[in-house]
């Protein structure tokens, strides 16, 4: 390969990773991810008419990490055009 090809895709792959840190410490990720959290116990707490057992209420949180953890790839392509 040629060298001024490789030098272009380094550079191009170091600029996807600077936008995916700048992505994941972003305000606007954080927000939408609060969000999103809070509908989630919103609608679950409707769901189980606010009852007390502790086996149903344990899965709120494994459903706001599981939000936590995704990218929310719409809003990030909006987030990054508007970085630009």
């Amino acid at each position: 390969m040629d060298i001024e090809k490789e030098i272009k895709q380094i550079k191009r792959r170091n600029a996807r990773v600077k936008k995916d840190k700048a992505w994941e410490t972003s305000l606007t990720r954080r927000i939408c991810i609060c969000v999103l959290t809070y509908l989630v116990v919103v609608v679950y707490s409707y769901a189980i008419q606010f009852t007390s057992n502790i086996w149903l209420s344990s899965i709120v949180p494994v459903l706001g990490f599981t939000l936590s953890t995704l990218s929310l790839s719409s809003i990030r392509k909006a987030w990054e055009k508007h970085q630009k």
